[in-house]
């Protein structure tokens, strides 16, 4: 017998709603009609417009400022689950609270886990991503995890630079497999930058491992959070030699100063993806869109394709 396969409907949270207008339009569907009903104490309630009785209904919404944006695609997921969805994704580009993923220190939370069980406990049956801070973190869940690799959106744009003496930089030890799995779509060297810090979002020191002289240096890193890890790591490769640097980071959380940070920094260009919404615009700051890949990725899932085949570059 053929496959059947049932009617897609997307719909949007407040946090992603321009990623989302660009995911359905290349998809080839209009975004589906969601209200977000809001108290004047802060509390909202959503509700679909429209029918979603046994359609495959994507919800896309990234998690950044977690509290918020998480506890509406929860909301929207149990609305799915109660209006008789037939299955239930949750897109969510950014996983927020994903540095969570461990017990560091005592009497800590896994935020990252606590999360994956609140949307498993919402009702969703699959969850599609991009970049998760630790790969672990599919581990936490007991339903398919789509793990969209965003290399295939920076690598295309890193060859159009067309830079003789590439090579990959890891702004820490924790990224050196991300950067070590980058570099071998350029057969470039990596170098690490070796970093100690003295609490969370404060460095103390940092040294470089391996030789920069003369190259053309790319940092890769999964978040851009204060840009102050990016900014000291970049001015550290250009003193010890570097003909230039630049840095890839897939998710522009960009706290507090952080534009001003990679603006006054050695950076020639901090490129981005569109996983979180840009506060504000900078010269430095590139934006390369996730749309096409998420929609290829959500066509097929409903039409039961291979993922990996958009791991491809």
């Amino acid at each position: 017998m053929p496959l059947q396969f049932n009617p897609v409907k997307l719909f949007s949270g407040t946090g992603s709603k321009g990623l989302s207008l660009k995911i359905a339009e290349h998809y080839g569907k209009s975004l589906g009609s969601v209200t977000i009903h809001k108290f004047s104490d802060g509390e909202f309630q959503p509700s679909f417009d429209e029918s979603i009785r046994g359609s495959d209904v994507f919800l896309i919404q990234s998690t950044y400022q977690p509290s918020d944006n998480l506890m509406e695609l929860l909301l929207m997921v149990d609305a799915a689950k109660r209006a008789s969805a037939h299955y239930i994704t949750a897109v969510v580009p950014y996983y927020g609270l994903a540095r969570q993923d461990r017990k560091d220190k005592p009497r800590v939370a896994i935020g990252a886990k606590l999360v994956a069980n609140l949307l498993k406990s919402a009702g969703i049956h699959r969850i599609m991503t991009m970049d998760l801070h630790a790969a672990q973190i599919q581990g936490f869940f007991d339903i398919p995890v789509d793990h969209l690799d965003g290399s295939v959106i920076f690598v295309p744009y890193i060859k159009s630079l067309g830079l003789k003496n590439l090579t990959i930089a890891s702004p820490d030890m924790g990224g050196s497999y991300r950067a070590r799995t980058f570099a071998k779509f350029f057969n470039a060297e990596v170098i690490i930058c070796d970093k100690r810090r003295k609490r969370a979002n404060e460095i103390e020191s940092m040294s470089i491992i391996g030789d920069v002289t003369g190259q053309d240096v790319v940092l890769i890193d999964d978040i851009c959070d204060t840009a102050g890890t990016l900014s000291k790591a970049a001015a550290l490769i250009m003193e010890n030699g570097a003909a230039s640097v630049r840095a890839v980071c897939t998710h522009a959380v960009l706290s507090g100063k952080a534009v001003e940070t990679v603006e006054n920094s050695v950076l020639t260009e901090l490129i981005v993806t569109d996983t979180i919404p840009l506060k504000r615009e900078s010269s430095k700051i590139r934006v390369l869109s996730t749309a096409s890949l998420f929609a290829r990725a959500i066509a097929n899932v409903n039409e039961h394709g291979s993922i990996s085949d958009l791991f491809r570059v």
